[in-house]
């Protein structure tokens, strides 16, 4: 985790505590030094965060930084929301954490009356169709390549069950009611292909990074396929 996530991790982790936690606790709950905790606090003081306490006693978060309330309406909400709940029920274990994490920082910044409306909104997600476990697992790796813009090579079963290993270049997931597709520039094909995450029987992440960068990549991708760029982008 960079410095930057762990400030606000700190900072959420402080919301959900009404007494004072030790610089202790919060140090193993990041894994690293107390020092090193002692400076993030310092740091997190610096940008306006009300953070109470001192080494030896604990600390407290009094009261958040100076932002205004989150306005949102009730559309804005159940769109939101029908989002967040589509991903917990479709998306990796790690995506899921993070979609329930953003669901509470979103609660805590809104406006007392609307705090309700998003507890309760009447969105609710079917299941016609539940990845399997393993595939979860690779959605996960796929999208920290992707983050990372690194070579991922697989083992991959077609549709007429031949088997074929390729490197590739991954760029972006499509989740489907019933299957989820990756995008990516094929090494061996020198051309963009999609793949099927279920058919993918191995998959392992690379440390070598990959060149044109995936921003040019999608925008290429776009070009050749006439896909509209506004399905993938927010205007």
């Amino acid at each position: 985790m960079n410095r930057s996530n762990r400030l606000l991790s700190i900072l959420q982790l402080l919301r959900a505590y009404r007494y004072p936690v030790s610089a202790q606790k919060l140090a193993a709950e990041f894994n690293i030094s107390v020092r090193t905790l002692y400076r993030d606090i310092e740091l997190l003081r610096e940008q306006g965060a009300n953070i109470q306490g001192e080494a030896g006693l604990g600390y407290i978060l009094k009261e958040d930084l100076a932002l205004p309330p989150l306005q949102l309406d009730r559309d804005e909400i159940e769109a939101l929301v029908l989002g967040l709940r589509w991903v917990c029920r479709h998306s990796d274990e790690h995506l899921v954490k993070s979609a329930k994490s953003l669901f509470h920082k979103i609660q805590h910044v809104l406006p007392t009356v609307m705090q309700e409306v998003l507890q309760n909104a009447p969105m609710l997600v079917g299941s016609e169709y539940l990845p399997q476990q393993e595939e979860n697992h690779f959605t996960q790796l796929i999208r920290q390549s992707i983050q990372e813009q690194s070579v991922l090579k697989i083992h991959y079963s077609d549709a007429k069950k031949e088997n074929s290993e390729r490197c590739i270049y991954p760029l972006a997931l499509a989740y489907f009611n019933e299957v989820r597709l990756l995008l990516c520039w094929c090494e061996k094909r020198q051309d963009f292909r999609n793949f099927r995450i279920d058919r993918i029987r191995q998959l392992e992440q690379t440390s070598q990074h990959y060149q044109p960068d995936r921003t040019f990549l999608l925008q290429q991708w776009f070009k050749e396929t006439g896909i509209a760029s506004q399905d993938f982008y927010f205007d």
